[in-house]
């Protein structure tokens, strides 16, 4: 990750039917997939749309609007209450976008680590709320956590590439 001027660091906007479309996709998808394929029970989507979008935009209010809408979305179709991800996902996508101004997560690299760190931190922040706020009885894995985190990375590598073609600068 290297250090940019605000002025070299590019700002992106999409077609209004790529800003709703995919983050509806991505929870459509989170929401059926991992019935019909286990293996999606470790992925994310949303949040990596979440992340995406905000590094791509560097505007944290947009980040954190963003984040909170994919996340209360992905609220409306699980058991869990309402705001549970919502919270989760406003943390990450304001930071997102945060750090999108301060360094270029351009490559794949950066775009790997900082998805890993911004997993584990979703999956943090939500397990805290889930015991601390709800009183769940929840436990925390560390190998299935860090087994995800990293699943989670690659498949954002990929996914990010493919949502690049849908960036258009301001």
């Amino acid at each position: 990750m290297s250090y940019t001027s605000r002025e070299q660091i590019e700002v992106y906007r999409f077609a209004w039917p790529v800003a709703i479309g995919v983050p509806l996709l991505a929870v459509f998808l989170q929401a059926f997939l991992p019935v019909q394929i286990r293996f999606f029970n470790i992925l994310d989507l949303p949040l990596l749309v979440t992340i995406f979008f905000g590094v791509a935009r560097r505007n944290p209010m947009t980040g954190l609007l963003t984040g909170s809408a994919i996340g209360l979305l992905q609220d409306s179709l699980t058991h869990n209450p309402l705001g549970v991800y919502g919270i989760a996902k406003t943390f990450v996508g304001f930071a997102a976008s945060s750090l999108g101004v301060k360094i270029d997560v351009e490559n794949p690299g950066s775009r790997l680590i900082m998805t890993f760190i911004f997993f584990m931190a979703h999956q943090s922040i939500y397990f805290s709320i889930q015991r601390g706020l709800l009183g769940q009885v929840v436990a925390w894995h560390w190998g299935q956590e860090l087994g995800a985190g990293v699943a989670n990375a690659l498949v954002a590598v990929v996914l990010f590439a493919f949502l690049d073609r849908f960036k258009q600068r301001t």
